[in-house]
């Protein structure tokens, strides 16, 4: 998935572009960081954000234990999730389908509280890993190591922008160009301000910006990066085996359905990840919803017949 965490204009994001690397060993350990090539604020950041996290487990056990925050924290983690894998992911990056202009606004709003960039920034990153997927031009490859797909690449500097013209659908949305401008203080207001507010409500402001604001924040995180690294490397591949992704219900349960990736990167424009009734996609479930709702529009599938043709052609290449 596309997220980063540093927050310059898209003009001046950037990612490294190294030689491709081989599997195995090295698709594991994969590159050692230099410490050159480290971008420091992102490091600080997400080293601070895990300290917190940590502390904020500590809070729960020793000073202050309260369902009501758990709780708060789990549903604004649900609402988060929700705006980077049906917002982010399958809407802004894929056009998957179409969303009225309020759900529009739900996901740039919590998706500025998952703190991995304006939805612009992540759209042209994840287009251009889709692209250029396990080549040099990929800025998650697997092929580059585990911890690179994971988040090495996040808090690595880098040399060459996102294509830009790869997002100008993007750039008309009125909605997409706010969030884009206003994303710093958008991300405070809704990952830290507001949880924090709403605590006040059951008496534990604090226990609310811990829990629901930091914890939940490190626990998305490893899950969208998840889905970069674990679904490149564990799983079965029955639509496409000339790339890395793979199919993982494992990835799938952390990820509210993104764990499906094979199916992903063959048929991208599906709204669906998991298509089986049996696969866990609550995005899927989510998106469907909200078409019964009015919210979304033009849910767009991939022919049965099609997905058929490409498992039996994939069977057919993989047989002795």
């Amino acid at each position: 998935m596309g997220s980063t965490l540093s927050f310059p204009p898209l003009t001046s994001l950037n990612y490294e572009l190294d030689g491709r690397q081989g599997l195995g060993k090295s698709m594991i350990l994969g590159k050692p960081m230099e410490r050159k090539r480290l971008h420091w604020t992102n490091l600080l950041f997400v080293s601070a954000a895990h300290l917190v996290a940590a502390f904020a487990v500590v809070y729960l056990a020793v000073f202050h234990f309260s369902w009501w925050t758990i709780g708060f924290g789990a549903f604004w983690g649900v609402l988060c999730g929700l705006s980077i894998t049906g917002g982010y992911h399958r809407l802004f990056s894929h056009s998957a389908y179409a969303a009225s202009w309020p759900l529009r606004a739900f996901y740039l709003a919590f998706g500025a509280a998952s703190v991995q960039n304006s939805a612009l920034v992540w759209a042209a990153n994840h287009r251009t890993h889709h692209a250029h997927s396990d080549r040099d031009r990929d800025p998650y490859s697997i092929e580059r190591g585990f911890w690179w797909a994971h988040i090495g690449w996040v808090v690595c500097k880098s040399i060459e922008a996102p294509n830009r013209s790869a997002v100008r659908d993007l750039e008309a949305d009125p909605l997409v160009r706010f969030q884009h401008r206003f994303y710093l203080p958008l991300a405070l207001l809704f990952s830290c301000i507001a949880p924090a507010a709403i605590g006040t409500a059951w008496g534990d402001p604090i226990g609310a910006l811990l829990v629901a604001g930091w914890l939940r924040l490190v626990v998305q995180w490893h899950a969208t990066f998840s889905v970069n690294s674990f679904a490149h490397l564990i799983g079965r591949q029955p639509y496409e085996r000339t790339g890395t992704a793979r199919d993982s219900w494992i990835v799938a349960l952390l990820t509210m359905g993104e764990g499906y990736h094979n199916f992903h990167h063959r048929f991208q424009v599906d709204y669906r990840n998991g298509i089986r009734w049996y696969h866990f996609d609550p995005t899927k479930w989510w998106v469907w919803t909200s078409a019964r709702l009015g919210l979304t529009r033009k849910l767009r599938r991939v022919p049965a017949e099609r997905i058929k043709a490409v498992r039996r052609a994939v069977r057919l290449q993989s047989s002795p």
